[in-house]
């Protein structure tokens, strides 16, 4: 077919759409991702069970872990999806917020494009929003003592209060603080992991013509081995570790020095044990030097849990690295617990890094939503419809919490809202266990003013991202094109 008065030539199975018709498939998209995550937000959230292409089973109520296991094949829809990858990446948590977030803003959009409003408009309205949005968060945001135990737990728990993991959520938030003090380098609470040597490969080639080079060679590997271990036992060390193997004549030297090897850990895992003892990682024995082996740590020991053995290096001296170990009951709970807790680390994360606190539950958004609103009023031209347009989108996480929990959304969101309008009730937002009004700050839920920001940013970009498109040309690929060497692009 062609198009454009044949100035745009396209090929046999290929599909072009442009104009309205994109700018609303774009916005249906978004809305139907957006209602596969809905029920997913909050402490009442359903959970949600997946059949990967292998046969695994995945069950989360975790926005990113779900959207990776959809199959999608709209271009806007998989735009959706990175948006939560991104968000789990830079922050860990709010990754079902922000679809949902970033859905509404898209179908607020919608009225207006079909009064004729050119996207421009109402990208431009977005991004001034957004700026007046970034700076509200700042106003609201309270400071945090970081070494206060008590107050970091609550935050803590505020990210895990929504997951499985809630029923243990004490344990949950002491492990998560803990493990999260121990890896902090004192580089403005930054988390750093230094590799200071890379491994090196050496490879050479030998020919062997003669039966007396083979057992030369022997011979030969023989004293390397032994060169290497007189290299070891010189520092006289208890404990060795290796991303390598150990040959049986190693081991041997080694034992009869009462040196105990451990073969074949993972380079990260030796980062983390270099890290808790304070050794320093040598890719070359002949480079070795006394101050190289560590002496942080107490006890080596091992251990039979279950069906497994594990290796346990403890009583450490200031330690920087550390391991949690998990048990459940079958290796779909114990995924969603490691996910969890990933998440309950990364909040602690970025409460270190930046100590601002927020109240949760709803209560941002409509404070937000009020200011925003307000601000509308003293802007002029056509660009206020859709900046007030914003404001009402930030009311979709108060209703969605409102209607997960099972209580009246018109109801309770109304008497919200005019709460809102007291003095001093910023901190006022939905009790998501129960479903009534309640002050977040004294029920304990917050969050961190990182992960709102990031929310915010990255939901309006998205909006502002996928209003911008305004054509789509996709190859469709059929059966037999492939041994007929046509069909152009891919789905």
């Amino acid at each position: 077919c062609r198009h454009l008065n044949g100035l745009l030539s396209l090929g046999q199975n290929m599909k072009r759409e442009s104009g309205r018709k994109v700018q609303k498939g774009n916005i249906s998209a978004a809305k139907a991702i957006a209602d596969v995550i809905r029920t997913c937000l909050g402490p009442r959230a359903m959970m949600k069970m997946l059949l990967d292409p292998m046969g695994g089973i995945v069950m989360t109520n975790d926005g990113n872990a779900i959207l990776r296991e959809i199959q999608v094949q709209h271009p806007a829809a998989k735009s959706m999806i990175e948006i939560s990858r991104t968000q789990d990446e830079e922050v860990g948590d709010g990754t079902t917020s922000v679809i949902i977030l970033a859905g509404e803003m898209l179908s607020v959009a919608e009225q207006f494009l079909e009064q004729q409003m050119h996207p421009t408009v109402i990208i431009s309205a977005y991004r001034h929003a957004l700026d007046d949005m970034l700076d509200m968060l700042k106003d609201i945001s309270t400071p945090v003592d970081v070494n206060d135990r008590a107050q970091m737990l609550k935050i803590i728990n505020s990210a895990i209060c929504t997951k499985a993991l809630s029923r243990w959520s004490t344990m949950a938030c002491n492990i998560a603080l803990d493990a999260v003090r121990t890896v902090e380098l004192e580089e403005h609470g930054r988390k750093e992991i230094n590799i200071k040597l890379y491994a090196k490969v050496e490879k050479t080639d030998i020919e062997i013509t003669r039966e007396e080079d083979f057992s030369r060679i022997l011979q030969m590997e023989e004293e390397y081995i032994q060169t290497i271990c007189e290299d070891l036992i010189r520092l006289k060390p208890d404990l060795i570790f290796t991303e390598k193997g150990i040959s049986d004549l190693a081991q041997h030297y080694l034992m009869k020095a009462n040196i105990t090897a451990i073969r074949r850990v993972r380079k990260t895992d030796n980062n983390r044990i270099s890290r808790a003892c304070g050794a320093r990682i040598a890719s070359r024995t002949d480079e070795l030097r006394e101050e190289d082996v560590g002496t942080g740590a107490g006890l080596f020991e091992i251990k039979k849990i279950g069906d497994e053995y594990f290796t346990f290096v403890t009583e450490c001296k200031d330690p920087k690295a550390c391991t949690i170990l998990l048990r459940g009951a079958s290796k779909e709970i114990l995924a969603e617990v490691e996910r969890n807790l990933q998440d309950a680390m990364q909040v602690c994360r970025n409460v270190l890094l930046d100590p601002s606190l927020l109240p949760g539950g709803g209560a941002v958004e409509m404070a937000v939503s009020k200011r925003l609103m307000e601000r509308s009023k003293t802007l002029t031209g056509v660009e206020q419809w859709p900046y007030r347009a914003v404001a009402q989108a930030l009311e979709v996480i108060p209703r969605t919490l409102i209607q997960n929990c099972g209580a009246s959304t018109i109801r309770v969101l109304t008497s919200l809202r005019a709460k809102h309008t007291l003095e001093a009730c910023a901190s006022w937002g939905v009790n998501g266990e129960t479903g009534t009004l309640a002050d977040m700050m004294e029920l304990g839920i917050c969050e961190p003013l990182a992960v709102k920001a990031q929310t915010y940013k990255t939901a309006v970009e998205t909006a502002i991202l996928l209003l911008r498109i305004d054509d789509i040309v996709s190859g469709m690929k059929k059966k037999g094109d492939d041994q007929a060497g046509g069909g152009q692009g891919a789905e």
